[in-house]
C-alpha cells in the first residue's frame, strides 16, 4: 500500500526520531489521525513551545525557560561547587536527591571519537572560562565534582576534563563507584547516588 503524501511526509519526520523505525512510525501515525484534533494540536503546540522557548542556561547550559536557569540564579546554592555531567538528565537525577546543593555544569555529551564526539564539541572550554571569571568574584569555584557516566566514554571524558583543568586553581573530585560499571547516572537510585555524592575521592 502506498501512503499518501502527506502521509508519508509525517512518516519520514517520525523516523529522525531516535529509536523510531517505520513500524514505530507508523503506529505513531495512524494513532495521531485517530486522536481527537484537541489531542493533535495541542502535541504540536507543545512541540513549537519546546522549540521556541526552552533554552540553554548561560552558565551552565542545562535546559530552562528562563536565562540564567533557577539553580544558577539562586543565592541559596552554593556556587563555588560545580558538578559536571553529561547531559541535564543527569542533572536532574543528582537534584532529585536532594543532598546537593551546589550548581552545575552540563557538558552536552561526552568524548566518545568512534561516535565522532570529540572534547571540542563539548561545553569543557565554557567551564574553564566560567571558573576563572569566578575569581573575581566573592564565591570563586573550590571544588568541580565529575560526575560523568561510569562507562568507558564517561571515563575518558573525566580524564579529560582532569587534564584540562589542571591549570586552574580548583579541587577537582569524582563521584565514588557506587553506581555499577557500564551504568548511567540517570537510572542510578536516589540512595545509590547520594552515597556515591557524600563519599567521592580527590582527582587533583
Amino acid at each position: 500500500m502506498i501512503y499518501p503524501t502527506i502521509l508519508q511526509d509525517l512518516l519520514k519526520n517520525l523516523q529522525r526520531l531516535p529509536g523510531i523505525g517505520l513500524k514505530t512510525a507508523e503506529r505513531l501515525a495512524f494513532h495521531i489521525l485517530k486522536a481527537s484534533d484537541q489531542e493533535v494540536f495541542e502535541l504540536a503546540d507543545a512541540i513549537r513551545a519546546v522549540k521556541e522557548k526552552v533554552k540553554k542556561c548561560q552558565y551552565c547550559f542545562n535546559i530552562t525557560e528562563e536565562n540564567p536557569c533557577s539553580i544558577c540564579s539562586n543565592p541559596r546554592r552554593d556556587h563555588g561547587m560545580i558538578c559536571v555531567v553529561e547531559q541535564p538528565k543527569d542533572l536532574i537525577a543528582i537534584e532529585k536527591t536532594a543532598v546537593y546543593q551546589g550548581t552545575y555544569h552540563v557538558l552536552m555529551g561526552h568524548v566518545a571519537p568512534l561516535e565522532n564526539e570529540h572534547a571540542e564539541h563539548l561545553t569543557i572550554d565554557a567551564l574553564i572560562d566560567r571558573i576563572q571569571k569566578s575569581v573575581k568574584t566573592d564565591q570563586p569555584v573550590r571544588e568541580v565534582i565529575i560526575a560523568t557516566n561510569p562507562n568507558l566514554e564517561g571515563d575518558t571524558t573525566a580524564l579529560y576534563l582532569l587534564q584540562a583543568l589542571q591549570d586552574c586553581s580548583v579541587t577537582v573530585t569524582q563521584m565514588a563507584r557506587g553506581i555499577s560499571s557500564g551504568a548511567s547516572i540517570e537510572f542510578a537510585s536516589e540512595i545509590i547516588l547520594t552515597e556515591a555524592l557524600n563519599n567521592r575521592k580527590k582527582m587533583k
